[in-house]
């Protein structure tokens, strides 16, 4: 494994004058989004689809697609990686937009990070899928890994944003099915709210630069339809039992309008007896590691959390 993480990354120009290239693209979609409320999912979709672009592209890393279960994904294989260590990536997005492709190099930047491999899942999107299609994916996936041979305690569920929902959801399910789960859960920014009455949308609405209530309006729309309970614990795990949970890793920037989702979710897992840790990145915006490769801070986390990772 890599001893090092530090050395993996390099603070480029635009970190060393100051500027957050992460808040840049989140404002751009924002005002993009305010001028054409007629956006059509596609184009919403590709719009998205740029979420790699703050990420410098890690080296030493190989993708291959594949499908794992039925379903499709990309496999990040950094060099040296234990194969038979896998981090099952979902991605962010509300569960509408962002793909493997647009989290790709993120998911290398954790993968190389904690000496693992990772496969970033294309799950079934909202609104042509709504819940517990995305969590049936990821638990899909999860299962043909250890069909494959993959222990399950050596596969961490990981995501951001929606997918960090997923990532816990994932682990909920498999508990609810009477299965052996993941060693570890890591969420990035997670969405968990379903209901939308964080306390943070309100006093952080100034400083995130992408998340309004009216957004996440429009994907809770999307994935529950109307349909879904918002309090159901697989679709907010706000309201799950985190009794006999794997050890838990949660990240959220001070400044971005999701921040209670991550603390109110390490209150209830604490409570429960759950091995939680929680990192809170000063100033930073939405999912903030797709800085990876060019924040000195994120690379800061990433040793955290390879330290947790092995421990």
């Amino acid at each position: 494994m890599t001893t090092n993480i530090s050395e993996q990354f390099s603070v480029t120009s635009a970190d060393a004058e100051g500027r957050d290239v992460l808040r840049d693209l989140y404002a751009d979609w924002s005002q993009i989004m305010a001028a054409t409320p007629d956006l059509t999912m596609r184009l919403f979709r590709s719009m998205f689809d740029e979420w790699h672009q703050p990420t410098v592209e890690p080296e030493g890393v190989t993708y291959r697609e594949d499908t794992v279960g039925g379903v499709p994904g990309i496999w990040c294989l950094p060099e040296a990686a234990d194969t038979s260590e896998v981090l099952l990536y979902t991605h962010g997005g509300g569960f509408a937009v962002g793909s493997a492709s647009s989290h790709r190099k993120l998911a290398a930047h954790v993968a190389k990070a904690l000496g693992a491999v990772s496969f970033v899942v294309d799950y079934r999107r909202a609104p042509e899928f709504q819940h517990p299609a995305q969590v049936e994916d990821g638990v899909a996936a999860f299962d043909a890994l250890v069909a494959s041979g993959i222990a399950p305690h050596n596969i961490t569920t990981i995501g951001d944003s929606a997918g960090g929902n997923l990532a816990i959801a994932i682990a909920l399910a498999l508990k609810e099915q009477g299965k052996r789960g993941p060693g570890g859960v890591v969420a990035f920014s997670p969405w968990l709210d379903m209901e939308n009455k964080g306390e943070t949308l309100v006093t952080n609405n100034d400083t995130d630069a992408l998340i309004t209530p009216e957004l996440l309006e429009g994907m809770i729309a999307g994935v529950l339809g109307g349909i879904v309970d918002p309090k159901t614990p697989l679709a907010n795990p706000l309201h799950a039992d985190f009794t006999g949970f794997p050890r838990l890793y949660v990240t959220a920037g001070s400044v971005e309008s999701l921040l209670d989702n991550a603390t109110r979710l390490e209150e209830r897992a604490t409570a429960a007896g759950v091995d939680v840790t929680l990192s809170i990145g000063e100033g930073q915006q939405h999912v903030y590691p797709f800085l990876a490769g060019r924040s000195a801070l994120v690379a800061e986390e990433f040793e955290k959390l390879a330290a947790w990772y092995r421990k």
